[in-house]
């Protein structure tokens, strides 16, 4: 895990205080479509999204995220209370509790991770780049791109 963008108001060690303890580069952003747009420019693994102040912001956030069919592992930060009353399954990968132990996190961003293809040595990443060497996928920001077999070679080729 390389970066974790957490689209918060608040600290992320306010917000789940194992998430430090990843050794991840944690970047916090203001829970607004503004932020949106600029998850390409800080290329994050994941996006967090604190449902704890306001769960419906956080909805609709993850919401326009799935809907602009970004390919970035989006996780929700939620409130136990908060679990059965609206579909987060419908706009989220996963969610963890804000007490999430650091093994628990562990687990659950590297299961997204593997869920989307981005494990392993086979996985070379370079800002925004991400060339899987096993699947020969390509993506940018989290968008998959079309290449020929020549194209993904010189690509790989160069990042690494």
């Amino acid at each position: 895990m390389r970066r974790i963008v957490f689209l918060t108001d608040r600290s992320p060690h306010e917000v789940l205080p194992a998430a430090l303890a990843l050794g991840a580069d944690l970047k916090a952003d203001a829970p607004d479509p503004d932020a949106l747009a600029r998850l390409p420019d800080l290329a994050p693994d994941v996006v967090m999204i604190d449902a704890g102040p306001d769960p419906d912001r956080a909805f609709e956030l993850a919401a326009v995220l799935r809907a602009a069919g970004s390919a970035l592992g989006c996780v929700l930060v939620l409130p136990r209370g908060e679990l059965g009353r609206r579909p987060w399954q419908d706009v989220a990968d996963d969610v963890v509790f804000p007490e999430a132990s650091e093994a628990e996190l562990r687990l659950r961003l590297a299961m997204l991770l593997a869920r989307r293809g981005e494990v392993g040595e086979a996985v070379v990443r370079l800002g925004p780049l991400a060339i899987n060497t096993e699947s020969y996928q390509v993506t940018v920001g989290g968008t998959p791109l079309d290449l020929t077999y020549k194209e993904f070679e010189l690509l790989r080729f160069l990042a690494e």
